[in-house]
């Protein structure tokens, strides 16, 4: 028997089946049309915000990611909880205005960005977060061709880490980012050419539990901070101080203590060096604001045994939920939270594993897990699902296509 995850809070039963905000998994399937549906709640994403919000410093903004999870509806929603939206492509910047995000509130960070997605993002208004010299230049020449002035802040690739991250993006060699010590001459050169400075950004990591590495992590960004801006000469506008709260995916794991978090940047906050005192700081989120939010429901389609183990077969798979089958970065395949969504507050009786409809081995999406009772017909809802699935998950295999999604 191997454990299943832990099921985030905020979820209920209601005559005995999985109910997400305040109604019946069943009710939800056939008001989308069926199977395998995605559904995120709004209510425990404002519940996320809300309270990220009371344990951070007032002055503190909050972005979201993304990349975590562009569905149309939950970015809409997204628009009126956070303070800005931090995009990775020339398509997220097209999700995030067809929500009706301001472009004023955007910034665009990742590498190979092509001349067509700069020259948009330069016309639409967005911060532009600068991952080499080369693209800086390009950038420039973009905005003088154009006539428009670019707005432009600088990707750090700082020397250190986020200890315990599942997702390093910093210290060392990395293709994310301009390596710290190179940064001074490329802003100068950047408010020479007359480019409005828009400041920087470091990410370190993601998908970190530990509270304390967090906050060491975000006083050392601080200290960088403050170290290129004296390098720089010109004040700093805005800091983007990246992310890195994970959320519990697995047995064992525990929630981030966002209070521990909030009250060290508190502090440090309170005793900011001279050259950051005018400084916008943001951090940059995406699962911890949405992740938990999340549940994925699939149908049983078939059970069987084979050699005694019983498989619950179901219509979907790692196509829409690479993640939770273990096929997205990870190296020891541990179950994500599951549950039989319509026996959702029955006992387990049985060990089972819950696969996909795809014809690999590799669709798992519970092993060896003790379940109630399950036959075909039956819902299986796999949480943790509001981040990094439909929209990291190889949809077009094996011509399976996408889930529906849906926002209540």
């Amino acid at each position: 028997m191997k454990p299943l995850g832990p099921i985030p809070p905020g979820f209920e039963a209601i005559d005995g089946e999985l109910a997400v905000g305040g109604r019946k998994a069943s009710a939800l399937v056939a008001e989308a049309g069926g199977t395998p549906l995605f559904v995120y709640s709004g209510e425990l994403i404002r519940r996320r915000v809300a309270a990220l919000r009371r344990a951070m410093p007032e002055r503190l903004r909050i972005h979201y990611a993304v990349k975590a999870n562009p569905y149309l509806s939950l970015l809409e929603l997204m628009g009126e909880l956070v303070d800005g939206f931090d995009i990775a492509s020339g398509g997220e910047l097209g999700f995030a205005l067809a929500a009706g995000l301001p472009a004023g509130r955007i910034s665009f960070a990742g590498p190979g960005k092509r001349d067509e997605e700069l020259t948009r993002a330069i016309l639409e208004g967005v911060t532009l977060n600068l991952e080499s010299e080369a693209e800086a230049r390009r950038a420039l020449a973009i905005g003088e061709r154009e006539g428009v002035t670019p707005r432009l802040a600088i990707r750090v690739n700082p020397d250190f880490e986020l200890r315990g991250s599942g997702m390093k993006m910093g210290g060392g060699a990395k293709p994310f980012g301009i390596d710290a010590e190179r940064v001074p001459a490329l802003a100068r050169e950047i408010v020479a050419a007359g480019a409005e400075w828009r400041g920087l950004h470091i990410f370190t990591g993601s998908q970190a539990l530990d509270a304390a590495a967090i906050a060491e992590t975000q006083s050392n960004v601080l200290d960088l901070a403050a170290e290129l801006s004296r390098a720089i000469g010109h004040p700093l506008p805005h800091l983007n101080m990246g992310g890195g709260f994970g959320i519990p995916y697995f047995s064992g794991d525990r929630p981030v203590d966002i209070a521990t978090v909030g009250a060290a940047l508190a502090e440090r906050f309170e005793a900011l060096p001279d050259v950051l005192a005018g400084t916008e700081f943001a951090v940059e989120l995406g699962r911890y604001l949405v992740g938990e939010a999340g549940v994925y429901l699939t149908r049983i389609v078939d059970r069987k045994v084979s050699h005694g183990t019983t498989y619950l077969i179901t219509d979907g798979g790692l196509h829409h939920q690479l993640a939770a089958s273990g096929n997205f970065g990870t190296v020891v395949r541990r179950n994500y939270p599951a549950a039989i969504a319509s026996r959702f507050d029955a006992e387990p009786t049985e060990e089972a594993n819950i696969v996909g409809c795809l014809c690999t081995p590799l669709d798992r999406l519970a092993d060896q897990a003790m379940l109630p009772r399950a036959d075909a017909g039956d819902l299986v809802a796999v949480f943790c699902a509001g981040a990094y699935g439909a929209s990291a998950s190889p949809a077009a295999f094996l011509g399976q296509g996408p889930a529906r999604e849906i926002l209540v």
